[in-house]
């Protein structure tokens, strides 16, 4: 039996893992403090981000094996993070209408008894529907571009923003559970044998 702790704060991730594992994981909140690094790309930007992650929840435990996960949407380049109000949430989505977007996330998967550690990222294009500024600013009326990188939630009515996606469809909600399932493999979680508390 291996404890499993779920190193955030995102009500999202919580429920994506309780349905890969059920509800036998310790949310533990990091404490870390994201920042953007100008020198990195935003598949590295994320993976130093969640490794930074459970670094710092493993400095609270004695054992278990620690999840921890950083997602952005990037456009052309350039990562969308969370809109800070609504007038940045309608300038997201004005930029993005039409186009082919990434979300990228970076996950972490570490033994806090033995050190062992692996990170990768997963990547899912999207591919934005034409939007019309009345379009968007219903959408922002929702709420929902509150707390969201690139101001959309695709598992909420943010999925009528999303013509068409390419690749994991929880990566773009925030845990990449095909990615996720194959890396507990290699900590001896199969996610079929329940072998977690």
């Amino acid at each position: 039996m291996k404890k499993v702790i779920l190193a955030s704060a995102s009500q999202r991730r919580s429920e994506l893992l309780n349905m890969l594992i059920g509800p036998v994981f310790e949310v533990v909140i990091s404490s870390y403090d994201e920042k953007t690094i100008a020198d990195l790309t935003p598949a590295d930007l994320v993976m130093y981000h969640s490794r930074e992650k459970a670094a710092d929840v493993a400095g609270k435990m004695e054992e278990g094996i620690i999840i921890s996960a950083d997602t952005v949407v990037v456009y052309d380049g350039d990562v969308m993070g969370k809109p800070v109000d609504a007038a940045d949430a309608a300038k997201m989505l004005k930029k993005m209408r039409g186009k082919k977007i990434q979300a990228i996330s970076g996950i972490t998967v570490m033994d806090v008894a033995t050190g062992k550690q692996i990170t990768e990222h997963e990547v899912t294009d999207i591919w934005m529907r034409e939007m019309s500024d009345s379009f968007i600013r219903k959408y922002i009326d929702t709420g929902e571009t509150e707390g969201k990188a690139g101001a959309f939630a695709i598992q909420g009515k943010g999925a009528i923003l999303v013509e068409r996606s390419e690749g994991d469809f929880y990566n773009v909600v925030g845990l990449p559970l095909f990615r996720l399932s194959k890396m507990l493999e290699k900590f001896g979680i199969n996610v079929l044998d329940n072998n977690c508390y």
